[in-house]
């Protein structure tokens, strides 16, 4: 018998024939080549192949999506519990701020402020509004001051931290009052010109800007490392509390608001750890 070639494999015709499974009669028929069948079954690999390559495509690509919208719920989570947590946050300052007032300035200051007409950041309070809202007992809060001053500390040396500190002069005058805790003068008064800047003297927040019935016009301005300086009887503030300043930032202009005052000056103090210290041992005037 002769040995058949590929080519005769490939050449040799058949008849594919589909009949009737009870009369036999011929239902459809085709004619094939060994060619046909071998290139119909590489076609039919190679849709098979594509159509799988699809399948697993459209597999990842819904895995994908899944897991983004698994991230994005994550992160609304996320972001939810951020809010909350920046929510108490900004209570806790605020409630800081306001314990500040009263154990710094020794009475409730009244934080009913409104933008100066001639400024869009100054920030000034009618001293007669806020007296109409609630008047104070001048002679209560004398007694309060005096119990609260008889048993705070006070830093008469020069501390080594605060040396290491280079602070900006807040404003440049004559030194009038000194630094007399003795006295509850927990600060120096600088005499200057008319309408002369106040500049903060250290980078910092701004914890209050408001108007006090002793003290006037007053700003204090929270540091690094438990510092804290308090700038009074100014005629307009220019920062709002919340507000971040620079060393050498305009903070307010010079003023005499006030009952503790008699004359245009700027009253500053400086409290380390919740204890006064004499400025003059820190910054030059």
């Amino acid at each position: 018998m002769e040995k058949k070639t590929i080519y005769d494999w490939l050449s040799h015709r058949l008849w594919l024939i589909i009949r009737d499974a009870e009369t036999l009669a011929p239902r459809f028929s085709i004619r094939l080549t060994g060619a046909s069948v071998l290139v119909g079954l590489a076609g039919l690999l190679v849709l098979c192949f594509f159509a799988g390559l699809m399948f697993y495509q459209l597999i990842g690509y819904f895995q994908s999506r899944t897991q983004n919208e698994n991230d994005i719920k994550r992160q609304i989570v996320s972001l939810a519990m951020s809010i909350d947590s920046l929510s108490e946050a900004l209570e806790a300052r605020d409630r800081y701020i306001n314990d500040l007032k009263l154990v710094m300035l020794g009475e409730t200051p009244y934080n009913n402020v409104r933008k100066d007409s001639g400024n869009a950041n100054a920030v000034k309070v009618n001293p007669e509004e806020v007296a109409k809202i609630n008047p104070l007992d001048s002679s209560f809060r004398n007694e309060f001051e005096m119990e609260a001053s008889a048993t705070r500390p006070v830093r008469n040396a020069a501390n080594a931290q605060l040396k290491s500190f280079v602070f900006f002069t807040p404003l440049k005058g004559v030194l009038l009052g000194k630094f007399e805790p003795q006295q509850q003068h927990y600060g120096v008064d600088i005499v200057a010109r008319k309408n002369e800047p106040i500049k903060a003297v250290a980078d910092g927040t701004v914890i209050i800007s408001s108007w006090t019935q002793d003290s006037g016009y007053t700003i204090g301005i929270q540091h690094k490392n438990q510092l804290i300086s308090f700038y009074k009887h100014n005629s307009v503030l220019l920062r709002k509390t919340g507000e971040t300043v620079r060393a050498g930032d305009i903070i307010a202009i010079i003023g005499n608001s006030g009952e503790l005052t008699d004359g245009p000056h700027l009253h500053f103090e400086l409290w380390y750890n919740g204890s006064p210290v004499n400025p003059e041992q820190y910054i030059s005037f």
